[in-house]
C-alpha cells in the first residue's frame, strides 16, 4: 500500500491507473479507523479495481468549542488495518497542505437548505468544512465511486447533493451502519465515553427501533413520538440534541403523508455527542 503525503503524487498515481484502464474507489475518513470504516473499504474492494483512502482531520469542520485536538489521531494503526483489508493507498495530507492560504481565506462550499438543518442547526459551519474538504478530495482523486456510512446520514445526504449540483461524475455510495453487538453504531467519538457511559449508549437505538416499531404500526403524531423518545433519553441520562422524524428525501420534518422515512437523532451521553439513525 501507497502511503502519498503530497498532491503530485497522488494525482500521479491516479492517472497512472487511470491509463491502465482501471476504476477507482475513494474512501474519505479523518481516521482513527475502526471495523465500520473497514466495511467501507471492503466494499469498495468489490466495486473497483483500486481502493484509495484518505486520512485527514479536517479542521474546517469543528466548531470553536468543539474537540479537534483531543480526537484521536491513529495513523500507525490505521494503515495496518488498511494493508489487511486491501487498500492500494492512502492518502495523508496536513492542513498546511490542503488550506495553504488558512481557513479564513479558503473557498468554501455551501450546501443549503438540506445543510442547514438538524447537525447543521446545532453545529454552524460544520457541513461547509465537511462539503468543502470532500469537494477538493474529489478534485484531487477524481474517482469513479466514493463510499460513505449512512451512520452520518445528513452527512451524506449533503454529499449527494453538491455531488450533483456541482455536476461531479462520480457514483455516492451509502453503506449500512456499522453496529456493536449490543446496537451501538460504532464511531470514532464512542472512545470518549466511560465504562458506565458505554453502558447506557446502546439506549439510543433502543429509541430508534421503538420509534421504528411505532410508526411502522401506524402511529402518525409524529411530533409526540418525538418528545417520548426524548423524555426516555433523559430520562436514561442522555442530554438529547435533536430527534427528527423526516422525510428521507429532503431531511425536512415529516407528515402523516410522507414517505419512506429517516429517525434522525443527536444527544450528549457526559461530554460525548453521539448521532444515530434508523430508516422507516
Amino acid at each position: 500500500m501507497q502511503i502519498i503525503t503530497e498532491v503530485a503524487l497522488l494525482r500521479a498515481t491516479v492517472k497512472a491507473w487511470r491509463q491502465a484502464g482501471l476504476t477507482v474507489a475513494f474512501v474519505p475518513t479523518m481516521g482513527n479507523l475502526h471495523s465500520g470504516h473497514f466495511k467501507l473499504v471492503d466494499e469498495a474492494k468489490s466495486r473497483a479495481d483500486k481502493v484509495i483512502v484518505s486520512i485527514f482531520v479536517n479542521p474546517m469542520q469543528f466548531g470553536a468549542n468543539e474537540d479537534l485536538a483531543k480526537y484521536p489521531r491513529t495513523l500507525e494503526a490505521d494503515c495496518a488495518g488498511l494493508i489487511t483489508h486491501g487498500a492500494d493507498a492512502v492518502f495523508t495530507p496536513t492542513p498546511e497542505l490542503m488550506y495553504p492560504r488558512g481557513l479564513a481565506a479558503q473557498t468554501a462550499v455551501e450546501v443549503p437548505k438540506i445543510g442547514d438543518q438538524h447537525c447543521g442547526a446545532s453545529r454552524p459551519g460544520h457541513f461547509r468544512g465537511v462539503a468543502t474538504i470532500v469537494t477538493k478530495l474529489f478534485n484531487l482523486v477524481q474517482p469513479d465511486i466514493a463510499l460513505f456510512g449512512k451512520k452520518d446520514y445528513q452527512q451524506l445526504a449533503v454529499i449527494r447533493q453538491f455531488t450533483s449540483d456541482l455536476s461531479f461524475d462520480i457514483n455516492i455510495i451509502g453503506i449500512d451502519t456499522e453496529r456493536a453487538a449490543d446496537g451501538l453504531a460504532l464511531s470514532s467519538r464512542n472512545g470518549y465515553l466511560t465504562a458506565e457511559q458505554r453502558a447506557v449508549a446502546p439506549v439510543i437505538y433502543q429509541q430508534l427501533l421503538w420509534l421504528q416499531q411505532q410508526i411502522t404500526q401506524g402511529y402518525q403524531d409524529f411530533r409526540m413520538l418525538e418528545q417520548q423518545a426524548k423524555e426516555a433519553l433523559s430520562q436514561a441520562g442522555f442530554r438529547p440534541d435533536y430527534l427528527h422524524i423526516c422525510d428521507r428525501q429532503n431531511l425536512e420534518l415529516a407528515t402523516s403523508h410522507d414517505k419512506p422515512l429517516v429517525i434522525l437523532l443527536a444527544a450528549y451521553l457526559g461530554n460525548t455527542r453521539l448521532i444515530d439513525n434508523l430508516e422507516v
